[in-house]
């Protein structure tokens, strides 16, 4: 449609290559203005509660991340996941290029989580932790631990990972008979979860998403 002549931007012909932004410029197609998919980008932090799946829609009848938000979540999905049994940082969007960048990767974002174990030897098994380590036959990049408290029957820690494979901390701890009793994400890149409620979302700020763009 572009080689022949039928697209333009502005007023003016289209180029093959170009980019234009449908929000701020006349997109038109025979001389139709284009406006399917001119709908606003959103972006919503989450703290995801546990017992709920990150998926738009469930074929088993769970409980999914889009019940919380009602109707302010029509349109947008998931970036990424968090499964059942983990809580906290969860990005909702309708923003595709976000979403890539995020869960691609080779953008290699970080994502912090804080875990409590349950096990014996937490202050040695969290250097261990660092790995390199290797899971179901793949070697994972090295991750970042640090012990936030020591209890007598296990402790909290800190992993960072620049990796999103399915139960990856989980999996990671299990290699250490380490029980994780629970897990909750509260940073992605620069985003930090702070002190939002647990079950509550908020409107990422400017800054935020300009972030997001950037990476």
């Amino acid at each position: 449609m572009i080689l022949a002549g039928r697209v333009t931007v502005d007023g003016v012909r289209a180029e093959l290559g170009q980019q234009a932004d449908p929000l701020r410029q006349t997109i038109c197609v025979d001389g139709r203005p284009v406006t399917g998919a001119l709908e606003a980008r959103v972006y919503l932090m989450l703290n995801k509660p546990r017992g709920y799946v990150t998926t738009v829609r469930d074929e088993r009848g769970r409980r999914t991340v889009l019940d919380l938000l009602g109707p302010e979540g029509r349109g947008l999905w998931p970036v990424g996941r968090l499964d059942r049994d983990s809580q906290g940082l969860l990005l909702m969007t309708n923003d595709g290029e976000v979403t890539r960048r995020l869960t691609h990767p080779s953008f290699a974002v970080e994502k912090l989580y804080r875990v409590w174990v349950q096990g014996e030897g937490v202050p040695e098994k969290a250097k261990a932790l660092e790995g390199p380590l290797t899971i179901e036959g793949q070697v994972l990049q090295k991750a970042k631990v640090r012990l936030v408290q020591e209890r007598e029957d296990g402790g909290v820690l800190e992993i960072s990972i620049r990796e999103g494979k399915n139960r990856q901390v989980r999996k990671m701890c299990a290699l250490f008979d380490l029980e994780v009793l629970r897990l909750v994400r509260i940073g992605e890149g620069k985003l930090q979860l702070g002190d939002l409620k647990t079950g509550s979302s908020r409107h990422l700020t400017s800054e935020e998403v300009a972030y997001l763009k950037k990476i």
